[in-house]
């Protein structure tokens, strides 16, 4: 009889930053909590999050060391701030901007096994939360996503930094977190495993919040709805893909997200704003399988969508003038064999895809 124990290892779970500072004015803080990683920082900003955050390193004896400013996440950025990295040798890096520079961040900490302390400037998505980064390719197309093995190991939310950001990008924030119910819903709604319970729950609660808060948050910076609503979108946003793992954090909404990156004419979007017209694509998809619920679901974000201000259709996402080959084009990225739309629990054709996407704004059709 053998002695050796069968163990299953479940995944590892990178549920969320080992610190959470929040506050106005609360990134004053920075240089103090930096000191307890060593002398020498890394930042990693675009040029308006550099330029807005610079006055916070003033009257510090640390050594920072500033990256160029960069746009995007892509193998090229990677590279070159890799090689800064084994130039400069600092002890910590700092992300600070939006989401694709706090991914960029993460991803050059998670290669170079250094810290990583992110400072999101805008309420776009929850990138400071996540240990996710995604990868475009030179020409601003979605490339592929790496996990990480953490969460950062601080993150800075600073109300004021962010209160400085447009409107529009709290508005593609919100789009991007009330995904979380509509994806982790469809996809694992039914399961019995306790945190996966756990963070179709939150998803629930999140689509809650906003569904509440936005219009008052939106009309109101940095006022208390405000600062809830960046809360939902920056931090519980997060946690949610954190506590239920990768079929909790995208399916098919962020599927279609992805294929859109491959048409230059959607670059003028924000990620928020794609994966927000992506919920109802997903939506039509499940009313295609008869599902009604998903049917009442659409025209609730519909006028939710109006209210705030987040796309509904192609032209909203500035594609009136898209062909039909485009689409086609679109829709086969969508359901390529790697992509997230196959968390869905049932089969979806490229046609689907794109009888969905041209008819996002249909009326209800009544079932006798």
């Amino acid at each position: 009889m053998s002695d050796t124990l069968t163990v299953e290892a479940l995944p590892i779970l990178a549920i969320a930053p080992a610190q959470l500072l929040r506050g106005n004015g609360i990134l004053s803080q920075l240089p103090k909590y930096l000191s307890r990683y060593g002398n020498k920082a890394l930042v990693i900003a675009g040029e308006t999050a550099g330029q807005v955050t610079a006055s916070y390193f003033h009257n510090t004896d640390r050594e920072i060391i500033y990256a160029p400013a960069i746009a995007d996440c892509s193998d090229e950025n990677l590279a070159m701030l890799r090689r800064l990295v084994q130039q400069e040798n600092p002890h910590v890096i700092v992300g600070i901007g939006g989401g694709k520079v706090l991914d960029t961040a993460k991803l050059v900490a998670h290669q170079c096994q250094l810290p990583i302390v992110t400072v999101p400037t805008t309420g776009a998505t929850c990138a400071a939360w996540t240990a996710l980064s995604n990868v475009y390719d030179a020409h601003g197309a979605f490339d592929y996503d790496v996990t990480l093995d953490r969460c950062p190991d601080m993150m800075f939310v600073d109300y004021d930094v962010i209160a400085t950001a447009p409107k529009r990008t709290l508005v593609s924030g919100i789009g991007d977190a009330i995904a979380k119910w509509y994806e982790s819903s469809v996809s694992s709604g039914s399961s019995e495993k306790t945190m996966v319970i756990a963070a179709v729950q939150e998803a629930r609660i999140l689509r809650d919040i906003l569904f509440q808060k936005s219009a008052e948050a939106i009309a109101n910076p940095n006022s208390q709805a405000w600062r809830e609503v960046v809360d939902a979108s920056v931090c519980l946003a997060g946690a949610i893909g954190g506590i239920g793992g990768a079929n909790c954090r995208t399916v098919a909404a962020h599927a279609v997200h992805n294929a859109l990156t491959h048409l230059h004419q959607t670059h003028g979007t924000l990620h928020g704003e794609k994966v927000a017209y992506g919920i109802l694509v997903q939506l039509r998809l499940e009313e295609f399988q008869g599902n009604q619920l998903a049917a009442s679901s659409r025209h609730q974000l519909l006028k939710f969508y109006q209210e705030i201000g987040l796309p509904t259709t192609l032209a909203d996402l500035g594609l009136s003038q898209v062909t039909l080959a485009e689409l086609e084009h679109i829709a086969a990225i969508a359901c390529q064999p790697n992509s997230d739309i196959h968390r869905l629990p049932f089969t979806v054709s490229p046609s689907q895809v794109l009888a969905a996407m041209v008819s996002t704004t249909s009326p209800i059709t009544a079932t006798v």
